[in-house]
């Protein structure tokens, strides 16, 4: 390949953020309102190109081998001519996606449809393409992928978990290495250069807290002194930094589960620790569990459950002065002190074994509550997580101190073309929009939605919850129907083993505790007479695929036992079934006692609506649990502005002082 051909590649490209006044951000936000909406207009482009994708299939379906190739090396040539991945026409990607179809055609046995091409139109175009569940999103990468490194540009294809990393590479490496394409994966303990192996190629597949974490590191090494001439001249005197470097910048991300990677889990900043000098003060965290336990509420502290903190009162202070006066150390500064105290409250009164964390083999693993996934290698800060292992008995780890930290809103937003895909955005389009500037572009269906959603069942008590949901189970199961029951924590499956159990009802638990087998458990859900329980979005990403005759009994039943905090995870889990224009069935049968219940003024609501709940009962709980979840995103969506806010005003300090990040 000719260096003309070569487009001009930064050594470590990302993009900075404008500086904008408030009234441009105003301007933009309006403006991106409109953005992700198809008008008519790019309707019929869009249906333009996948007709002339589809054209090309007789003539690139003659070609054998030997011309094939010639083919993909002109579209490379081609592709690599544009200065930036939006100033490739329409002409052009639908030239690259038909030879991509059909080396996909060649090599996989799929060739992508046309809601796919559509999808990978609006990605190429800088948009989140929103596609409903069994779609085939791992298909559609292919095309944007493809058409991005074919142009020269070092792509991150990103999704949520190691299994789905290394399924989707391993997957469709047979297509990119026909297109010539070198294909790398990222998972969780690789050694640095493993790491940097994987990123040098082509096309990297990888989850989004490797890269981000990867990318930290090299933030790191980088510091304030990261311009491309810089590196090049170390590089011309040979003590170039970028031999220490992991990343080669960030120039494409095609982001899959793009509502979880860029909504849900931004609540979370991205912190790299190491173990400080000296360990923790064993009878410190001691006495604050012990000060902890004579506090009273609300006399001395208020619980807010809907952000998760604890506030101390004035007379709580009071308080922990004249228990800790006595103790002296660290207690006698009134700051260390009431934050022991608050943090101790904190692993006491909000985080909960099985819900929050587990305890694997004498240690306190975190629960990602987003995926249901354990992460071994996180920890609280602040003397929290130390708090959390005397709780259970566990052996003390080592303090740990911060050196590193960014969110995933200031990561994403530095790469040169951002988009992605999900089967559930729309209900954060703003904010995508505002945070990213990431419209949303919803992709028609391949065939007609063809699931059955049944009214919603909302009982006053638990206990009641779980008789209906066991009758319901037990009554499909008994015709053979496949049932997936979804829960939001490792309790409430474990709880909602126990019921089956009771019962005398054979079924496969999925939780935090077995994900290595869960793509094995999720993909039988649908084989008939099978009962699976799962967490949260366990297994997501993984086709349930209908045993024989299933589809005539209705196909999968997924129950749904506990609304979660955004409506976007509810609708995830009603898309396991009715996948691709099958049969399939889908109920929520809840109650009062579920945790949306457990927020600050949940109590003041129930006593209000007692009267409504005995003269119209189901009506008014569902009405009620519907306004808790509207509440908790309100609530959740809140803290990631005020993240991001305080993360913007971090990297503004480290600036002015010349620190890195």
């Amino acid at each position: 390949m000719s260096d003309a051909a070569q487009p001009r590649i930064e050594l470590y490209a990302e993009r900075q953020a404008p500086k904008r006044s408030a009234l441009d951000k105003a301007v933009l936000d309006f403006a991106g309102r409109f953005r992700g909406a198809l008008s008519r207009g790019d309707m019929r482009r869009m249906n333009r190109v996948v007709q002339r994708v589809m054209e090309q299939e007789g003539e690139l379906q003659g070609l054998d081998a030997g011309a094939l190739d010639a083919a993909v090396h002109a579209l490379r040539l081609d592709l690599r001519r544009a200065p930036e991945l939006s100033a490739l026409t329409d002409t052009q990607l639908a030239r690259a996606f038909g030879v991509v179809r059909e080396v996909s055609g060649r090599f996989k046995g799929q060739r992508h449809r046309g809601v796919q091409i559509m999808g990978a139109f609006a990605m190429m175009r800088g948009r989140l393409a929103e596609m409903s569940t069994g779609e085939g999103k791992t298909l559609t990468a292919t095309l944007a992928a493809g058409t991005a490194a074919l142009s020269g540009r070092p792509v991150h294809v990103v999704t949520v978990n190691d299994y789905l990393a290394r399924r989707d590479a391993e997957l469709m490496t047979p297509v990119y290495r026909a297109l010539g394409l070198s294909v790398g994966i990222v998972i969780s303990g690789q050694k640095p250069e493993e790491r940097r192996a994987a990123y040098a190629c082509d096309i990297t597949y990888c989850t989004n807290k490797e890269l981000a974490f990867d990318y930290l590191r090299d933030r790191m090494v980088l510091g304030q002194q990261d311009s491309n001439v810089r590196l090049k001249l170390e590089g011309l005197a040979g003590a170039s930094r970028t031999r220490d470097l992991r990343l080669r910048g960030l120039h494409v991300a095609i982001v899959d589960e793009a509502d979880s990677v860029l909504v849900d889990e931004a609540r979370t900043p991205l912190v790299i620790s190491e173990n400080a000098d000296g360990d923790v003060d064993a009878a410190v965290i001691a006495q604050a569990m012990e000060l902890a336990a004579k506090l009273e509420t609300p006399r001395d502290y208020l619980v807010h459950i809907d952000e998760r903190r604890i506030s101390l009162t004035q007379a709580g202070n009071e308080r922990v002065r004249e228990v800790a006066e006595p103790l002296g150390g660290v207690w006698r500064g009134t700051v260390m002190r009431e934050e022991l105290a608050r943090q101790a409250l904190s692993a006491g009164l909000l985080f909960h074994r099985d819900h929050q964390y587990l305890v694997r083999e004498g240690k306190v693993q975190i629960i990602d509550e987003g995926t249901g996934r354990v992460m071994p290698d996180r920890f609280w800060g602040d003397g929290l997580h130390q708090m959390i292992e005397h709780k259970e008995g566990c052996k003390l780890s080592h303090r740990r101190a911060t050196i590193a930290r960014m969110t995933y809103q200031r990561f994403f937003r530095r790469y040169r073309h951002l988009c992605g895909m999900s089967g559930t955005a729309r209900q954060v389009a703003g904010e995508l929009w505002q945070v990213y500037r990431l419209p949303v572009t919803r992709i028609p269906t391949h065939r007609p939605i063809q699931r059955v959603h049944r009214p919603d069942l909302v009982t006053e008590r638990g206990e009641e919850k779980w008789r209906l949901i066991t009758a319901r189970v037990r009554e499909l199961h008994e015709r053979g129907c496949p049932v997936l029951i979804g829960t939001r924590t490792v309790a409430a499956s474990e709880e909602a083993s126990a019921m089956l159990t009771a019962a005398g009802l054979p079924h496969r638990l999925l939780n935090a505790a077995q994900d290595g087998q869960e793509a094995a458990i999720v993909s039988e859900a649908g084989q008939r007479g099978h009962i699976t329980i799962a967490t949260s979005m366990a297994g997501r990403g993984t086709d349930i695929e209908l045993g024989p005759g299933v589809e005539d009994l209705g196909g999968l039943h997924v129950i749904m036992s506990e609304r979660h905090d955004a409506r976007r995870v509810d609708d995830q889990l009603a898309g396991r079934a009715g996948r691709q224009g099958q049969k399939g069935h889908f109920e929520a049968i809840l109650s009062l006692d579920d945790p949306l219940m457990e927020m600050d003024r949940a109590g003041v609501l129930r006593a209000v609506t007692l009267p409504l709940r005995k003269a119209h009962g189901p009506l008014v709980r569902r009405l009620l649990l519907k306004a808790m979840q509207r509440r908790a995103e309100r609530i959740h969506a809140g803290m990631r502005r005020q993240l991001m806010k305080s993360d913007e005003m971090q990297t503004r300090i480290l600036a002015f002082s010349g620190q890195s990040e």
